[in-house]
């Protein structure tokens, strides 16, 4: 029976964008962290669990990952409590990628200064989109939207000032 639909051969599914290097950094960081906190193994036994299993290992910014990686870990304790003030409940009760994002995230904004604070929320909220929770981005904007005027006041102030001016 023809119900009129042609089979014109298999269908063509467009390819997901690449991702850059240093997008797969910040997520092999956030996969560490998460592994971290859940399993209680060493950062170096992470770390080399990363290099043998991640996929996107491979074609991360590597020195980029283990900044973050190790540097948020090291960190966990002053970070989480930046950020704790701006949750809406206790952190214990925060999803564990959530919460591996918004260490990833609250480094980058305290100690990676070269790059934009709206660049390191964008790049956590694409985190939380791909592997968190359905409404988790929104979140995770809303904390570290929150942060950034704590660890990034001049530069928050000053992007505020330029929008004020368009």
């Amino acid at each position: 029976m023809n119900d009129g639909v042609r089979n014109e051969g298999p269908v063509e599914v467009p390819e997901e964008p690449k991702k850059s290097s240093r997008r797969l950094a910040r997520e092999v960081a956030m996969q560490g962290l998460y592994q971290w906190r859940v399993s209680g193994n060493s950062i170096e036994v992470i770390e080399d669990h990363l290099e043998q299993e991640s996929e996107a290992w491979p074609r991360a910014d590597k020195p980029l990952a283990l900044v973050l990686l190790r540097g948020a870990a090291e960190r966990a304790d002053t970070l989480e409590a930046a950020f704790t003030p701006y949750l809406d409940r206790p952190i214990a009760e925060i999803s564990p990628i959530e919460r591996a994002i918004l260490l990833v995230g609250a480094y980058e904004l305290a100690e990676r200064l070269e790059t934009p604070y709206r660049v390191v929320i964008n790049e956590a909220i694409e985190l939380a989109k791909s592997f968190g929770g359905t409404d988790g981005h929104r979140y995770i904007n809303g904390v570290l939207d929150k942060l950034a005027p704590q660890l990034r006041a001049a530069e928050v102030e000053a992007a505020a000032k330029a929008k004020g001016k368009r």
